[in-house]
């Protein structure tokens, strides 16, 4: 029955009513009505609901990362780790208290607020080094053919082809640790003395490797090559609590790299994926292992392939069981796919803007994603204010909770930047550091092949040596003996070399010539 059929019951209590819950759960802010906000009708979510996943959603500028910052700090304060992706610079301010004043105080008040500056056990990741943060790196092998390919923005038929070369180095014991190793690896399968390892199952074209190569090579000239490599980074870092029970809140500086999103989206997937790898499963629980906030989720959809997708659906079906929850950070929910916009129980809509055609399309596309409510959804959309939102969540029963108008609390964190010596500071002085920070560089592929290569070449230059001796004159004058071609005069001159040299390309043919004349470390 339908809130206008029942007079005797006000909106707003009953709207109350079911956020009225009896276990632990986190305080978002007060219900909002005609435009009057009621501080005595909290708006809250289970705490054990927060690992059936949710969506954040809302133009630029409504107070989206705000609303990241204000759960990850009561889920610290009950003890649960949080990951988040600080992708304009401005989340490490939930390590500092926050700053005192007259918008604090006032928004406190007409929630309900017993607003209090604090700050939470914090690290400070960034990917292959780059920018500020405790390097976080994955092996290529780990990252796997299907992400990769999102990255090196391939189509279906260069995906499957990569896949062969992924299986092959597998069942080779070819380790993929970095970039120069799949380069070798494939620049090898074209080569004359590779051609017959995959023809038993496809072959590899000799387009397709070239393709694969110059997106390679073309992926590390925008600085990416360093993401891949060891040590690999341990994802169970994230799960982590501080000393005081505290969960510590996991942020990823991707100020740096926010020019680059299909790289950072893809690598966020690698983490939630490998976690659920690593993870054992726990079924329903008090609290979550772990919160983890998927920004800018547009980015990870888009041109993504059949298979991607698939992955994505799966992982987030089934990760709850292992008690971790996932929220998605963007713009419309109509920017998610719809198998996952399914499985995300818990719903924060900012405001939502309708200058254009298809901005009025997204926003009635965006009302139907919402229970039956006794707003007009489509004016309060668009009439919130900055801090504001629309809610519905799960209840400790399952069940969604009614639509809520809601403004919401104040972070009791530094709503900005900390600065960068403080930053620095705590990178440098986490326990991690020492762990992750030096980039290491064992025996992988790549040097296994330039050794076989090199045997190869002298085995063939030895043979060719013998047989020239062979067909000489027996009453010839003896010459002197030639000296013996250094083992570098060997490799160098081989047709083998040259042939790599080609294959791979130009930059890996310098790197291959500064490792044997050894003018210069190879590049890390």
């Amino acid at each position: 029955m339908s809130v206008s059929e029942q007079p005797s019951t006000t909106p707003t209590a009953e709207i109350a009513a079911g956020y009225a819950f009896d276990g632990a759960a986190l305080d978002l802010g007060a219900l909002l009505w005609d435009g009057e906000c009621h501080p005595d009708a909290p708006i809250r979510i289970p705490l054990p609901m927060l690992n059936r996943h949710g969506l954040v959603a809302g133009a630029t500028g409504t107070g989206k990362t705000k609303t990241l910052q204000l759960i990850a700090e009561q889920l610290s304060a009950n003890g649960v780790p949080v990951f988040l992706a600080d992708i304009k610079g401005d989340v490490s301010g939930v390590s500092a208290p926050g700053a005192d004043g007259a918008k604090v105080r006032e928004r406190a008040a007409q929630v309900g607020q017993e607003w209090t500056p604090s700050g939470f056990p914090c690290e400070f990741y960034g990917l292959g080094g780059t920018g500020a943060g405790i390097p976080i790196r994955a092996t290529v092998t780990s990252f796997g053919p299907v992400l990769l390919s999102k990255v090196l923005q391939l189509n279906q038929t260069q995906e499957q082809s990569l896949g062969l070369i992924f299986h092959y180095a597998d069942a080779k014991g070819l380790e993929l640790y970095d970039l120069k190793d799949l380069r070798a690896v494939v620049a090898f399968l074209v080569s004359d003395q590779g051609k017959a390892e995959l023809k038993g199952i496809g072959g590899l074209s000799t387009v397709t490797a070239g393709v694969i190569l110059r997106a390679i090579t073309a992926f590390e000239q925008q600085g990416a090559g360093g993401f891949f490599g060891e040590p690999e980074f341990d994802t169970g870092e994230f799960l982590r609590t501080a000393a005081d029970g505290r969960g510590i809140v996991s942020v990823l500086e991707l100020a740096a790299v926010q020019d680059k999103p299909q790289l950072f989206s893809t690598f966020l997937m690698w983490l939630l994926a490998d976690l659920y790898g690593d993870l054992p499963e726990v079924g329903d629980v008090e609290k979550p292992k772990l919160v983890f906030f998927f920004d800018e989720a547009h980015l990870l959809f888009s041109g993504a392939s059949k298979a991607f997708l698939e992955s994505i659906t799966q992982t987030v079906r089934l990760i709850r069981s292992k008690g971790v929850g996932v929220f998605f950070v963007t713009q419309t929910p109509k920017d998610v796919p719809s198998d996952v916009l399914a499985q995300l129980g818990n719903r924060v809509q900012h405001a939502l803007r309708a200058f254009t055609p298809d901005d009025a399309k997204a926003l009635k596309a965006t009302v139907r994603t919402f229970p039956k409510s006794a707003y007009d959804l489509e004016e309060v959309l668009t009439g919130l204010g900055t801090g504001e939102a629309v809610i519905t969540v799960l209840s400790e029963k399952g069940a969604p909770t009614p639509v809520a108008a809601t403004r919401l609390r104040a972070p009791q964190s530094l709503m900005g930047p900390v600065p960068a010596a403080d930053l620095e500071a705590a990178v440098k002085g986490s326990p991690l550091y020492g762990r992750y920070a030096q980039a290491v560089d064992r025996e992988s592929a790549y040097e296994k092949l330039t050794a076989e290569q090199q045997a190869a070449e002298a085995t063939a230059e030895r043979a060719a040596a013998e047989q020239e001796e062979a067909r000489a004159p027996r009453q010839a004058q003896p010459k002197p003996p030639k000296e013996e071609p250094s083992l570098v005069e060997q490799v160098v001159g081989s047709g083998l070399f040259k042939s790599l040299a080609r294959s791979v390309g130009t930059q890996v043919g310098r790197e291959i010539s500064r490792s044997l004349f050894g003018t210069a470390r190879r590049r890390r």
